[in-house]
């Protein structure tokens, strides 16, 4: 199944159906020129306990997978709110710029990247309009230092793109950020909040603030180079 974006806007992927039959190389294949052909990005995404077979077939059809642990929010575990947090209803420029500069340098580990680094691209960054909910981690006398995003569809929340400043990595503002969009999202109503993680090493930052595994998100793209 292929989305097509109406209008401006974030391209959609390609999925399998579900519930539906197995799919074949020769599927995956015939997607791809669709794709070429609405000039969309050759994206593939599905949950792999779902439809396990496509994995391999991906990979045949010349596709690099990764696979990210699937979470889904258990409220009961969500920790106290942290000072500092709060959830914006509009997209600041700050929540572009440092989600780039986070996912720049992807993982957990600490780097060299921070404040300076930051306030020199927001020299150069244009604001941009949104639908979603954004949460910052805006600490006194630093600024922002950690970002993330709600999208909401019916009653079903997905929160993404959590970034921290390398500099400012190891101390929780990460895992703060996506505790407070899920707080957000129960406020408002959501039924289900859940995100896909890069790695399990972040996945454990995301256990940490009342999330547990549910599954493997597949994430499918050309093979570079």
């Amino acid at each position: 199944m292929l989305f097509v974006q109406a209008g401006d806007g974030y391209p959609y992927y390609a999925r399998p159906r579900h519930p539906g039959g197995k799919p074949t190389l020769a599927d995956v294949v015939k997607v791809r020129e669709r794709q070429r052909e609405l000039g969309v990005p050759e994206a593939f995404e599905w949950v792999h306990e779902t439809t396990p077979d496509l994995y391999d077939i991906a990979i045949e059809a010349g596709l690099e997978v990764l696979r990210a642990p699937l979470l889904v929010l258990d409220p009961d575990r969500l920790p106290e709110p942290r000072p500092h947090v709060r959830v914006l209803g509009t997209r600041p420029v700050e929540v572009s710029v440092v989600a780039q500069l986070a996912f720049s340098s992807p993982g957990t580990s600490q780097g060299d990247v921070g404040v300076a680094e930051r306030d020199a691209a927001l020299l150069e960054a244009t604001p941009m309009s949104t639908r979603h909910r954004h949460a910052v981690a805006d600490l006194p006398g630093e600024g922002v230092l950690a970002v993330g995003t709600a999208q909401r569809a019916g009653d079903v929340v997905e929160v993404a793109g959590i970034g921290t400043l390398p500099a400012a990595r190891r101390r929780g503002l990460g895992g703060a950020v996506t505790a407070e969009l899920a707080r957000d999202a129960l406020d408002r109503g959501a039924k289900l909040v859940f995100l896909s993680a890069g790695s399990p090493e972040i996945a454990r930052v995301y256990e940490r603030v009342g999330f547990r595994l549910a599954g493997t998100a597949c994430i499918a793209s050309p093979v570079v180079g």
